[in-house]
């Protein structure tokens, strides 16, 4: 019994410590890429500085090295979807899922997209899929919470 507290215990302790990475990096599998790709690490930095016209080549030229990088595909869909390319935003997150299906970015970034297109299940399938992924809550899951709540209100006032 000692011992299967000890495991439990030790289990507990290392998902709290790896639970900021495994966000920051999208569920995982992302970060020897940002490590290692200067493009990916410009894209990023274009991308918190809403410059997605500027990073959607940087990102490109990481897919076409990378094809398994689901956090680039991510990027990809997020940079279409602030530029209202609907199409490709649905195309580069269908992606980013299939490489990665429990993706945080992904999950919240396609079920706010979901929403814009008044597609309150599928958003809200996108929020049970983070809810799993995020053992101890993560900032994916609220967000995308608050962004369902939001459109509800909204939908209700109208």
């Amino acid at each position: 019994m000692a011992t299967r507290l000890r495991i439990v215990g030790l289990l507990i302790v290392g998902l709290a410590a790896a639970g900021p990475a495994l966000a920051a990096g999208g569920g995982g599998g992302g970060s020897a890429v940002k490590a290692a790709d200067p493009n990916f690490t410009k894209a990023q930095a274009l991308v918190e500085a809403e410059s997605y016209a500027e990073a959607i080549p940087l990102l490109e030229k990481v897919v076409a090295a990378r094809p398994d990088s689901a956090d680039a595909f991510n990027y990809l869909g997020y940079s279409h979807r602030k530029l209202g390319d609907v199409d490709a935003a649905l195309q580069y997150y269908a992606r980013a899922l299939e490489l990665q299906p429990s993706h945080l970015g992904a999950n919240e970034y396609l079920g706010e997209l979901y929403l814009e297109l008044d597609e309150l299940s599928k958003a809200e399938e996108r929020l049970t899929v983070l809810d799993k992924a995020c053992f101890f809550g993560c900032e994916e899951y609220t967000e995308l919470k608050a962004a369902i709540e939001d459109y509800r209100k909204r939908a209700g006032a109208s």
